[in-house]
Parts: C-alpha cells; structure tokens; sequence
C-alpha cells in the first residue's frame, strides 16, 4: 500500500498521497471560507485545526456557470462540473522527494476571464513539473461578481478603505500560504515563480505590478496575457467608478445595503447580470495605471517569461470584407487607414484572416509586447518572449483550430496525456522541451539548459523571440510592425 506522507503546516497537519514518487497534497485550505459575513471581503487566516486534515481530493471550484465544453475547448480545458461552491480557497501542492537542497516553486494560478476556472482542470496536473525536481501548486481565487464587486459600504468596512478585486487578494493570501509554508514540503520560499495563462497571465501581470508581493515572488510566467495596456477584457476603471457599479447592481437586485446583498444566495448573485466582474485599479492592490507603474520603474522587477499562441483569437463567424472595413473606421477612426494597411480586408478571405490576426495582436500580443518592451527599457531584470506555433493535431476538420488560446498549456506543463487529441512523437517532444524551459526557468530565471536550442532575452533592440513548434527557431519578432502600431493608438 503506498505510504500516506503527513506535513505539518502552520495551521495543521495535512495528510497527502504518493504517486510516482511525487507527494500530492490537494484541497489544502489556505484561508477560511469566503461566505456569509466574509462574502466579498479580504482572505481571512485560517483557525489551526486539531489532528490530521485529509488532503486527498481537489477542493471545490469557485461559483460559476456551469462548465459546458464549446469551440476549442473541450472537455479537458474545464474543471469537473462538481464540486462548485462559494467554499474554494484551495490550493494543491505536488512535491519530488525531499533533500537537504530546497526546491524552486511554481504557483500556478489559472485562466477563464476571471468568470470561470478552477485548479481541479485535468491541464493543470503538476506531477510532470514535480518529477522534473520543482514543486508546483495550483491555487483558486473567486472569480466573476464574487471576486470583484466594489462598493461604498464594501470600502468603509476595509481598513484600506478600498474593495474589489478579492481575487487577487486571494492569490495573495496563497503566496503567503506558500512563503510560510512551502518549506516544510522541501520548498524554497524565496524562490516562487508565479506562472498564469489567460486571465491567470493578466493576474501575474498584476501581481508582478502590486506592491503586495514585494518579497514573495522572483519570478513571473504569462501566457497569453497582460495588462499594461487598457483593454476590452480589462477597461480603464478606478476604485469610485466602480463603486457605483456595485450600487447599481444591489439595486438591481432589491439589495438596499450590502447585509442584504450578502443574505442572497450565490445562485441568485451567479444568475443576476452586472457588477464588476475584472481587476481594476483600486489604489491598494493595484496603486495606480499599470502603465505608468512600469514606466515609472515601480513594479517587482522580477525576471519574466511571456508570450502568445499563433492561433490566441477570440472570434467567431468573421465578417464580410465590407463590414469588416466599416468597423473598422468606426472602431479607429483616424487610425483606421494605418490600420488596414497591416490588417487589410480587399475581400471576405483576407479580411477573415486579418480579423483573427488583429484580435490575437489586440487581445493578447500588443500586451504582451508592450510589457516585454517596458520591462526591457525600464528594469533590471531579463524578459523571455515566445511565440507558440503548433498547430495541434486535430482528428476531424470540426477539431482542427490550429495553435489557440490555451493550446499551449499541456504543452508547457507536460501534460499531453491529459488531452484527446492525435498527438505523434514530435508534439510529445516539444513538450518536454517546453516543460524544461519552462522548470528551468523556475530554477535559475533562465529558460535555457542542457539539450534545448538558446533562447535569448528579448530586448528593445534586438526583440528576438523564441518560436515554439515541432521545429524551433529564433527570429526577431514578425508582428512588430503590427504591435507597435497598436501599443501607440491603445
């Protein structure tokens, strides 16, 4: 029978089991329950408890819609459908055999435009990273009205006298879990990467930017996200703007006072539209403008790896040639011209492939770009830049949706076996190559290693990035023209 492995953390002792070597620890609680009174508050510490905690099983994943496969994203890009509950402040840890070195960690924080996601998603497993001697954890945080809601009787209650984004407070609350307690799995807390894909590379783009983790972090992974730059995921809003949002949704709800709006069931806070539901700027977590945070030398300056997906487009049916162009104009005005000139749409075909392309560059690459060209002018430390370029295998035309967003991510974790696709022997190699990069990174703030083609820092002169397939190169950015025009008219 395999050993069942006991650690003793500062709020208790937790009871895992052991796979392959690899001691996994899940649904570990690192902050009390986020309801009823503590709805829409700030992680509390935990109550120690007596005895053993069995940590054997995911712990709930936060409220949300139910997860319903749709386009790219099948079944195993999305957590179970249960358990879902208000309760989900877990993490996970997976942990190689201890020794007298003390290991890297990479903390894992997941994506789902902050309305959706949980760490119990089959891409996520850590017992690939594990085995390769870091320790992973993957952590929850509320997401949707949950995480976010401001409100004025929200900020009284504060001793900051600020609300929303309890999200990130969460993911904060999790960093000081892992800083207090890591060790004792044979962790090194000065030495956590945080890494994100998504709205997870959005939050590490935050967390690298929040004075909150200063001394918690020493190193930043994002995939497919940032936000420097305001965007249609994340608009420009400050704490009083969104306040009021958050009175006009209890209002909206019958809700006269936040007691009330807190006797209402999470049923009924999921089923209601409105409410803040993103990060925003709230001068606590996030003290001012992201942008003038990294141009004024103010984040962590942390060495970071970043990059995107070939195929990181957020569409659907694209517009004809004609409709596409007169969005254009109305979207850009002034710029629009200069615009179609490096996304033209002179009929359906090209104006269908420019959409795609001109929604990757606006969603993801422009941050992406514009966060590696700021910490390179503006800081210390390295940044990495990569283009993922794999079209993954797909069995039928219906599944064929080329390198998409989150694509990536059982690649970069080396979990290919969670994924039912028709993957050959070249997929399963880039994985192990990503998964290296990606843990030696952890290790050294440096990607490159034994075995693996050099990847160089991108820099404001040279802006090489790396291209991530079956076969790999390095070349200066291709949509530099594109993202440059972007980061200016954003």
């Amino acid at each position: 029978m395999a050993q069942m492995p006991i650690v003793l953390t500062k709020s208790g002792k937790i009871q895992g089991t052991q796979k392959n070597g690899i001691q996994v620890f899940k649904g570990i609680p690192f902050a009390k329950p986020p309801v009823g009174d503590l709805r829409w508050k700030a992680p509390q510490p935990l109550t120690p408890w007596e005895g053993v905690k069995k940590c054997l099983a995911f712990g709930p994943s936060p409220v949300q819609d139910e997860p319903i496969p749709f386009m790219c994203w099948s079944e195993e890009y999305l957590i179970p459908k249960a358990p879902i509950s208000e309760d989900c402040l877990y993490l996970n840890v997976w942990a190689p055999k201890k020794t007298t070195t003390k290991k890297a960690v990479l903390v894992y924080i997941y994506g789902g435009g902050f309305r959706s996601g949980g760490s119990g998603c089959a891409i996520y497993d850590g017992e690939a990273m594990a085995k390769k001697d870091i320790l992973y954890v993957s952590i929850n945080y509320r997401v949707g009205v949950f995480g976010f809601l401001a409100h004025p009787e929200l900020s009284n209650e504060s001793a900051q006298k600020t609300s929303g984004n309890y999200a990130l407070l969460d993911m904060i609350a999790a960093l000081h879990w892992v800083h207090d307690n890591i060790e004792a799995f044979g962790g090194d807390p000065n030495q956590v990467t945080i890494a994100g894909q998504s709205a997870g590379a959005f939050a590490v783009n935050f967390l690298s930017a929040s004075p909150l983790t200063k001394g918690l972090i020493k190193g930043a992974i994002a995939e497919s996200g940032g936000s420097i730059l305001p965007s249609s995921i994340r608009p420009s809003i400050r704490l009083k703007e969104a306040e009021q949002m958050g009175v006009s949704y209890a209002k909206k709800l019958g809700a006269s006072s936040i007691q009330e709006l807190r006797k209402k069931t999470a049923t009924e806070i999921l089923k209601s539209q409105g409410g803040l539901s993103g990060p925003f700027e709230d001068g606590y977590v996030i003290p001012s403008s992201m942008l003038s945070i990294y141009n004024n030398h103010e984040q962590n300056d942390i060495p970071t790896l970043l990059g995107w997906n070939l195929d990181d487009k957020m569409i659907g049916k694209p517009a004809t040639a004609a409709q596409y162009t007169a969005d254009i104009q109305k979207q850009f005005g002034a710029n629009a011209l200069a615009l179609l000139a490096l996304y033209p749409g002179n009929n359906d075909m090209e104006a269908a492939t420019s959409q795609g392309d001109l929604s990757r560059d606006q969603t993801f690459g422009v941050q992406g770009y514009t966060w590696a060209t700021l910490q390179s002018e503006k800081g210390k430390s390295p940044v990495y830049v990569y283009s993922f370029n794999r079209k993954l295998p797909a069995s039928t035309p219906a599944t064929d949706f080329g390198a998409f967003h989150t694509g990536e991510v059982p690649y970069a974790y080396n979990n290919l076996h969670t994924v039912h696709r028709p993957f050959t022997k070249e997929d399963y190699l880039l994985a192990d190559q990503m998964s290296s990069y990606w843990v030696n990174f952890v290790k050294t703030a440096n990607p490159n290693g034994k075995g693996l083609l050099s990847w160089p820092a991108y820099t404001k002169e040279t802006k090489q990035v790396i291209q991530l397939d079956t076969k790999m190169e390095v070349k200066k950015l291709p949509t530099e023209q594109k993202l440059q025009l972007l980061s200016k008219i954003l």
